[in-house]
């Protein structure tokens, strides 16, 4: 399966990951940062740049996460192994579903 390697912040809450096949991909988190848990993050971009890397899921302080295949595929997994992510992706537009 794959996962984050690495992150790297863009703007408000746009990030650039690197992925563990190598790709490198852009995302919109703003539509995924909802509820009390992604309060603090979605309002505080200083909080927001703390994001991190573990274990090839974004978290952020107060083991707050997004899984991998939410960011990644903006859903589940594909199950064709040779599927790649598109490069740029913002969550919740059907029209931008991975092949």
């Amino acid at each position: 399966m794959i996962e984050i390697r690495k992150v790297k912040v863009i703007e408000d809450h746009r990030v650039q990951l690197t992925l563990t096949n190598g790709d490198v991909v852009e995302r919109d988190l703003d539509a995924l940062l909802w509820g009390p848990v992604f309060e603090p993050i979605r309002s505080n971009p200083t909080l927001f740049r703390r994001v991190r890397v573990d274990d090839g899921v974004l978290t952020w302080p107060g083991d707050v996460d997004l899984a991998p295949e939410t960011v990644i595929w903006n859903g589940p997994t594909p199950r064709d192994p040779n599927a790649r992510p598109l490069r740029f992706l913002a969550p919740h537009s059907p029209s931008l579903q991975p092949a």
